[in-house]
C-alpha cells in the first residue's frame, strides 16, 4: 500500500512521528516522506537523522493555515494526521487555541486532502475523545466526526478517511513513565488517584495500527487496538519499588479511567483478532458488509475502558520494557 508512495504527516516531529517516519521508511520504502509542522527547532533536530535520505523532506506549516497545507499537499498520496494540542491541563487553560489547532485544523486538513486528491488519510485519535471528560477529548471527539463526515464530504473525489484511537504510549514525551522517571525525590511519587488506570501501548504498536488502517480502510472506520491496562500504582511500583506514593487529586479534565469504546458506540463496533473497529451511523455504514469484513459483533451493553480490561500488564512486564528503552524514554 505505502510502497514507493508519497506520504505527508503532520506534526511529524512528535513522539509518533519520530518513530513512524523511521519505522516506515524502513518498511515500504516510500518515494517521498513529508515532516509537516510547526516547530523548526524540532524539525532542524530531526533533520540531522536523515541528512543523507533523500526520501525525507521537511515542511515548515501549521494545520491551522490552509493556505500552507494546500501547498504542501501536492502530490501526497497518503496522509497521517497526528497535529495536535494534546495535553489535557494546558487545553483546559487553553480552550480556544485547543479549538483552533484540534477542530479547526482538522477542518482544514479535510478540505485540503480533498482539494489536492490525497488517496487516503488516518487521523490519530485518542481514549479521551470516548465519553470526553475534558476540552482536549470534546475537540478530539468533534474532529472524529469531521474526519468519517469527511468520505461523504469529498463527494467525486476518492479521498477517503479513517480514525485509530488509543491510550497511553508508553514512554512517551509527556506521559507518565518519563513523569515519574524525572520526580528530583524518588523517595515519593505523586500519585492522583489509587484507584487510576490507564491502557498502555508502544508507539511501534500505534505506527502499526496505522499501517493496518491504511491497509484495511473503506472510509468512516474507528480502529482500536486490543491492548493491556495497567493500575498508576503499579506503574510507580514499575519505576521504583521503593518509592512512597504522595496522593495529590485528580487534575483539571484528568478521568479515572480511559474508555475507548462506550456502550453509546457498541452498536456499531465489531471485534477482531487484534483489535475493534467502530463503524459510522451514519448512511448505514455500520452495517456495509465490505466494511464489517468479517468482524464479530460486540454484545449491545459492550465497553472497552482500562478498567473493565481482561488483559493486564505485570509490574515485572513494564519495568523489562523500561530498562531495555531507558535510553529513549521521554525523548521521543
Amino acid at each position: 500500500m505505502l510502497a514507493n508512495s508519497s506520504i505527508l504527516i503532520t506534526g511529524g516531529t512528535g513522539s509518533f512521528g519520530n518513530t513512524f517516519v523511521p519505522m516506515t521508511l524502513s518498511r515500504f520504502n516510500p518515494r517521498k516522506l513529508v515532516i509537516f509542522s510547526r516547530d523548526e527547532m524540532k524539525q532542524w533536530e530531526m533533520a540531522k537523522h536523515y541528512v543523507a535520505d533523500e526520501r525525507v523532506r521537511f515542511f515548515i506549516g501549521d494545520v491551522r493555515d490552509k493556505e500552507r497545507l494546500h501547498r504542501a499537499l501536492h502530490g501526497i498520496d497518503f496522509v497521517v494526521h497526528a497535529a495536535a494540542t494534546k495535553i489535557v491541563p494546558i487545553a483546559e487553560y487553553n480552550p480556544f487555541e485547543c479549538v483552533k489547532t484540534n477542530i479547526n485544523g482538522a477542518m482544514n486538513l479535510i478540505d485540503a486532502c480533498i482539494d489536492q486528491g490525497v488517496k487516503r488519510v488516518v487521523a490519530l485519535s485518542t481514549d479521551k475523545a470516548s465519553s470526553p471528560a475534558n476540552l482536549y477529548g470534546a475537540t478530539k471527539l468533534a474532529a472524529d466526526k469531521l474526519f468519517i463526515a469527511g468520505n461523504s464530504y469529498s463527494g467525486t473525489q476518492n479521498t477517503r478517511f479513517a480514525v485509530v484511537r488509543y491510550g497511553n504510549v508508553m514512554g512517551s514525551r509527556g506521559s507518565v513513565i518519563p513523569f515519574f522517571i524525572a520526580q528530583p525525590n524518588k523517595g515519593a511519587l505523586p500519585i492522583t488517584d489509587v484507584r487510576m488506570t490507564r491502557f498502555m501501548i508502544t508507539l511501534e504498536q500505534g505506527v502499526e495500527l496505522v499501517w493496518h488502517a491504511f491497509d484495511d480502510m473503506v472510509g468512516g472506520e474507528i480502529y482500536v487496538k486490543k491492548i493491556p491496562s495497567m493500575k498508576v500504582t503499579d506503574i510507580a511500583r514499575a519505576v521504583d519499588p521503593e518509592a512512597q506514593h504522595e496522593i495529590i487529586g485528580i487534575r483539571p479534565g484528568e478521568k479515572l479511567h480511559e474508555q475507548m469504546i462506550s456502550p453509546e458506540d457498541a452498536p456499531h463496533t465489531y471485534e477482531y483478532e487484534g483489535h475493534y473497529k467502530i463503524l459510522p451511523a451514519i448512511h448505514n455504514w455500520s452495517e456495509d458488509p465490505v466494511r464489517i469484513n468479517n468482524g464479530k459483533p460486540v454484545v449491545c451493553d459492550f465497553s472497552y475502558t482500562s478498567d473493565n480490561n481482561d488483559d493486564w500488564m505485570s509490574i515485572d512486564t513494564l519495568r523489562a520494557w523500561i530498562e531495555s528503552n531507558n535510553e529513549k524514554i521521554g525523548r521521543v
